[in-house]
This record gives C-alpha cells, sequence and structure tokens, in this order.
C-alpha cells in the first residue's frame, strides 16, 4: 500500500511541529526548506491539517501554524483515512467501475479489503506522540537540515 504525497506531506508537517517547543509558530516556508517540498506544495496540506483541527493557523506579519492538539490526540490512522483520497487496491473497489467481469465470483476482492482494514488498524494504533518517541533524534535532525537550507 502506497501513501499519497499528500498523506506524506500531512503526516511529515505533523512531525515537525510535534518537535517544536509548545506553542511555538513556525510559518510554512521553514517547513517547506527543511523537507525541501514545495511550498505550494504545503499550502493545501496546512490548510487541510487546520480545517481537520489538528493545526492551528495564526494569520499575520508573526503568525504561522503549530499542533492544536497534543500529540498523544492525533491518531495516525485517522490522519491517513482523512487524508488519502480512497484505498481502492484494486479495479473492484471502486464503486463507479464495473469492468472486471469475474466480480461477482472473485474471492481477492475480499482478501484485499480484510488487508486494508488490518493496515488501518494498525495504523490506528499509534499517534504522533509514538511517532515522536525519538524527538531530540528528530530535533537534531531537523537543525541540521535548518544550518544546511542557511548556507
Amino acid at each position: 500500500m502506497k501513501l499519497t504525497s499528500y498523506t506524506d506531506y500531512s503526516l511529515r508537517v505533523l512531525i515537525y511541529l510535534g518537535t517544536l517547543d509548545e506553542g511555538r509558530l513556525v510559518n510554512i516556508k521553514e517547513i517547506a526548506e527543511i523537507y525541501q517540498i514545495s511550498k505550494n506544495h504545503l499550502m493545501k496540506v496546512i490548510y487541510d491539517l487546520g480545517r481537520f483541527g489538528y493545526i492551528e493557523t495564526v494569520r499575520g506579519r508573526n503568525g504561522g501554524v503549530k499542533l492544536a492538539l497534543k500529540p498523544e490526540e492525533i491518531n495516525i490512522g485517522e490522519v491517513i483515512q482523512k487524508t488519502e483520497d480512497d484505498f481502492y487496491m484494486a479495479e473492484c473497489f471502486d464503486p463507479s467501475n464495473k469492468g472486471c467481469v469475474i466480480s461477482p465470483a472473485c474471492k481477492l476482492k475480499k482478501a484485499l479489503d480484510e488487508a486494508v482494514h488490518a493496515y488501518l488498524n494498525v495504523l490506528k494504533s499509534y499517534t504522533l506522540a509514538d511517532i515522536l518517541e525519538n524527538k531530540s533524534s528528530l530535533q537534531k535532525l531537523f537543525s541540521i537540515q535548518i544550518e544546511k537550507t542557511r548556507s
């Protein structure tokens, strides 16, 4: 199962924000530089993360973004379900596609459906706090990346 770039970037934003001191605001440009991602790509991610209630956005000259919830309140599986368009692993999962002639008798769809549910259940057992268990190591890596982008 492969996540879209949109979901990947959403998780990366949450991880970065989770390593910051509580209440510290960061701008999109900083996140884009850290991850070497287009600022334009991050704008929709940031907007949606705010709409979903995971981050708080503050407008204005000294504005930026920060986590709106504690890391232990952000469920990784839920983030993925909200940021992925669909989990169609094969044609037969798409309700608008009636192309597969063996669908009425095929058991593959059931097996793939069970696999997707197992995948999501594992991810739902993790919070952002679990992902941030090595917070100090992440902070060091982010600091190194910040220094690289400034030089």
